[in-house]
């Protein structure tokens, strides 16, 4: 009897191990996903996505969402200013600069207590790239105030 208990315990353990194992490859493998861009001649800015579609969210949820970018060039790349298209969008950026190869984040925030309404809203970036102006875009739907949650 305690030969068959150990065994299953032996057996659930080597399960449990082999599962945990397979979850952290998944998570390296979304973790080590590169941007595939050409390297350019100054700075460079190559984003993941140009585009965050947050869905339809509750009125009033967080509204903070992020576009990750590379500087895909070989000098220091200068973000000097972030503007949203109207003061519902609040973005947020590296004010020092980012070197060649590192990764940064501009950060949005959307005020969700405008509620129900769709919503499709603009951050220009004014940079030193070789393309100074970059247009990032979210977009989405808010729920209204008194509709239910699901």
């Amino acid at each position: 009897m305690k030969k068959i208990i150990l065994l299953a315990m032996l057996t659930v353990l080597g399960v449990t191990t082999s599962n945990a194992q397979e979850t952290t490859k998944k998570i390296k493998a979304k973790a080590t996903t590169k941007v595939n861009a050409a390297k350019v001649n100054g700075a460079g800015m190559v984003f993941v996505t140009e585009t965050i579609d947050y869905g339809t969210i509750p009125y009033n949820s967080d509204g903070k969402r992020e576009f990750v970018f590379t500087n895909n060039g070989n000098k220091p790349l200068i973000i000097t200013n972030a503007q949203g298209s109207c003061g519902c969008t609040v973005p947020t950026y590296p004010k020092e600069p980012i070197a060649p190869g590192a990764k940064g984040v501009i950060g949005v925030k959307y005020d969700t207590t405008r509620g129900g309404q769709a919503f499709t809203k603009t951050v220009t970036l004014t940079t030193n790239a070789a393309v100074p102006n970059k247009t990032l875009t979210i977009k989405g739907n808010v729920l209204a105030a008194d509709a239910p949650k699901s």
